[in-house]
């Protein structure tokens, strides 16, 4: 029985697809399909429903996953000690993580990581969303945010600080607010992903939301400082996004009295799954990175 075929119908199981199962293992559709009817002819079984509509499971086909699954991460395991043993890093990690915190950051770090790791076949697709690691073959996911009810063993790589900012111009055409309650009247730039009640700030014992008007809803925090910096609204951004601009003057940080959440960088992989060595590597390279002191933060 090949491994491949065993690999196909896994992907096929976790994506949903064929068509998104080839997209994940870089194969065309028509291989991965031939793969998956191969296996089921080994196996005198039938793994998949097909229909136009959509794809499922069958009875065989769900109690075959489970195994094939478990089998499969206990080779990944396998190779990856045999490699820990040797003293490289080798071998497929598929990550998901933010769009502007790669951008500006992650990818960065990632370059001489990569370098130094040749054997390393990274997969690393950009989406802010929040994804399910487990059911769509994420070996991890890099995070900005709270962590709070989620599925997954995070680690942290750095604390986040987040600022309220707007251009000078803006300032001197609205007012600069002193506390929480003048905020209510001024314009916001809010990321998309996060909503209108994003902004909350710890004052004394508790936690205080506020609601500013909307002035701009986008889901990029390029784009947000953009237009903060453009003097279409106060914003919320994170250091990692807005310090250089704060350093320039082309934005201004609003003391309020209260300090936003604390957030962090994290990374994260599926409880109950282990941590592949090339994970706890790249974890371990992104803070050498990022600095201590952060150097965003400088």
């Amino acid at each position: 029985m090949k491994l491949d075929g065993i690999a196909a119908f896994v992907a096929i199981a976790e994506a949903g697809s064929i068509s998104e199962a080839a997209r994940r293992l870089r194969l065309s559709k028509s291989v991965v399909s031939d793969r998956l009817a191969q296996l089921e002819h080994r196996l005198g079984a039938r793994l998949v429903h097909r229909s136009t509509r959509k794809l499922s499971l069958t009875e065989d086909g769900a109690a075959f996953l489970e195994m094939a699954s478990e089998s499969l991460r206990g080779l990944d395991a396998a190779v990856a000690t045999l490699a820990e043993r040797r003293g490289t890093l080798a071998g497929p990690l598929r990550l998901s993580a933010p769009v502007t915190l790669t951008t500006l950051h992650i990818g960065p770090a990632l370059y001489p990581f990569l370098r130094h790791h040749p054997a390393i076949e990274l997969s690393i697709e950009l989406d802010d969303r929040v994804v399910d690691a487990q059911a769509e073959g994420f070996d991890g996911v890099i995070r900005h945010g709270p962590m709070r009810d989620s599925p997954l063993t995070a680690w942290r790589l750095a604390r986040s600080r987040r600022v309220l900012v707007a251009s000078p111009d803006y300032l001197e055409r609205h007012g600069t607010p002193r506390d929480l309650a003048e905020l209510d009247g001024h314009r916001g730039i809010f990321y998309t992903h996060r909503g209108l009640a994003d902004w909350q700030f710890v004052a004394g014992a508790g936690r205080v939301q506020v609601r500013a008007k909307v002035g701009l809803q986008v889901n990029n925090g390029i784009v947000m400082r953009d237009a903060a910096a453009a003097g279409l609204g106060i914003s919320m951004l994170p250091l990692f996004i807005a310090g250089p601009d704060i350093r320039a003057g082309t934005l201004r940080v609003i003391e309020v009295g209260a300090e936003p959440e604390e957030e962090f960088i994290y990374v994260a992989h599926p409880e109950g799954r282990n941590p592949t060595a090339k994970l706890r590597a790249l974890a371990e390279a992104l803070r050498a990175a990022f600095g201590d002191p952060l150097y965003w933060e400088a």
